[in-house]
């Protein structure tokens, strides 16, 4: 919000100001409650938390893309045998086509659901584990 000159009546332009911040030899940590360990024992801790997280979700992630694959793969096989079954039409549509357009996207949904639940939960673990003495969210 500008200033207001009294002699004008007009408004008049705030100062600039520069804000900078040396971040030479700092490093901010989140504080930890009730779990007190030296400097360096502390980054130590971290860095192992923080790697088992990161293979933990990697892990997971990788098991998830596997998992859908062996299904989408299965889903695309029952579309390929439908027409030797003789392809059943639903709505006067084949339901090899409806599966085609329609069929994959429950089981993306699914997935979804299923990984995002395993995350939090994998981030959960990590959060007791680096800060044990803090009540569970």
């Amino acid at each position: 919000m500008p200033r207001w000159d009294a002699m004008t009546d007009e408004p008049r332009p705030l100062p600039r100001v520069r804000v900078t911040a040396s971040t030479a030899g700092r490093v901010s940590r989140p504080a930890t409650r009730g779990f007190a360990l030296p400097g360096h024992l502390a980054d130590e801790a971290d860095e192992v938390f923080s790697r088992g997280l990161v293979r933990a979700q990697l892990r997971l992630a990788l098991g998830c893309v596997a998992a859908f694959l062996v299904v989408a793969a299965a889903l695309a096989g029952v579309i390929a045998a439908l027409p030797s079954l003789g392809d059943p039409p639903l709505f006067s549509v084949p339901l090899s086509w409806l599966l085609h357009a329609y069929g994959f996207y429950p089981v993306i949904l699914v997935f979804a659901l299923i990984y995002a639940r395993a995350a939090a939960r994998n981030e959960r673990r990590y959060r007791q584990l680096a800060a044990p003495d803090e009540e569970p969210v």
